[in-house]
């Protein structure tokens, strides 16, 4: 296994404080025979230069610098880059555990696996643990991909790159679709189509950093994030696709297109919500349409129901009041 070698692409952009832990915890694993690139995405708070500076403790370490294009653009860059046998992808503001591109090896050789997935947590600034979002399985299991995409429309699956080890074979014909922020969403599925499934290692070697300074994360009163039209239009294209290739999971399709559309209503500011803005019409108008759906969808919640049949009757007045009720809440 040790002819085998893995490519950690890290995308980069303005994380100064945290990029060399999360880079230490990559050169710091049991598993050697790693290429680490940084690709600096246009970074202008000194991070970029802090990129050159670890490449010198770690000959290892290549560094690309570009205009700033955004993630899925980086890590595009640094698959062209990569020469290795293996891929794998890390945050610049999260970190590793030591061991966790040897298991995620050994298992990928012995069942020779073309994706292998580490179980994750989330931790906040100050390093202390937050609910889990994907709960681990208690041993390895493999996850056939109709499956997986189950787990995806429930909300119970990890869609994201940084979990997993991928052949670099994969990415022949396929690349992050750039100009998107949930960008690892419609890549993943592209790849589910053509392999058997996922390798699943219960242990949570993976630590997502919840930054309260992420741009992903800041908004002001009418500011609306791309990734809540995003998730939409994902929502549609599974859909498509599952009506086509997984027609048993339908039901669970159109749950899933219900939560998102529920996500961009309980987001959306109050002044977007207008006549003129036709996707937010179009968000309405599904609501109206799969009224039933919502009504007997058994894998909705009450309260999700509730939420969805409100919005659906008076969008304005829920989203006044959910507004009020999120102030009071802090």
């Amino acid at each position: 296994m040790e002819n085998l070698k893995i490519s950690v692409i890290i995308p980069v952009y303005n994380t100064l404080n945290c990029l060399e832990r999360c880079v230490d915890s990559v050169c710091g694993q049991t598993y050697e025979n790693l290429e680490i690139i940084l690709v600096d995405d246009g970074s202008t708070d000194g991070t970029g230069q802090l990129c050159d500076t670890l490449a010198k403790r770690d000959s290892r370490i290549r560094v690309y610098h570009k205009e700033n294009g955004g993630a899925s653009s980086a890590r595009n860059m640094g698959l062209q880059k990569s020469s290795g046998d293996y891929v794998g992808f890390v945050d610049s503001d999260d970190y590793i555990d030591a061991d966790v591109y040897q298991k995620m090896a050994e298992l990928a050789v012995e069942k020779n696996y073309p994706v292998v997935q580490i179980s994750r947590d989330e931790r906040d600034e100050n390093g202390n643990r937050l609910a889990d979002v994907c709960i681990p399985p208690e041993r390895v299991r493999f996850c056939d991909s109709e499956t997986f995409i189950k787990e995806l429309l429930l909300h119970r699956g990890d869609c994201s790159f940084c979990t997993k080890l991928l052949k670099k074979e994969l990415f022949a014909q396929h690349c992050f679709p750039e100009g998107e922020l949930n960008e690892d969403f419609k890549l993943l599925i592209e790849l589910l189509m053509q392999i058997e499934g996922i390798a699943i290692l219960p242990k949570q070697g993976y630590h997502v950093v919840c930054r309260s300074d992420s741009t992903t994360r800041k908004r002001s009163e009418d500011s609306f994030s791309r990734v809540f039209l995003d998730i939409v239009e994902n929502a549609d294209r599974m859909q498509e696709l599952v009506d086509s290739a997984y027609p048993a999971l339908h039901e669970y399709a159109i749950r899933f297109n219900l939560y998102q559309r529920l996500d961009y209503m309980l987001h959306i500011p109050l002044s977007q919500m207008k006549k003129e803005n036709a996707f937010y019409q179009s968000v309405k108008k599904y609501l109206r349409v799969h009224i039933g759906d919502t009504i007997r969808n058994s894998w909705l919640t009450r309260k999700n129901k509730a939420y969805l049949l409100l919005l659906t009757a008076a969008p304005k007045t829920v989203r006044r009041v959910h507004g009020w009720k999120m102030r009071i809440g802090k």
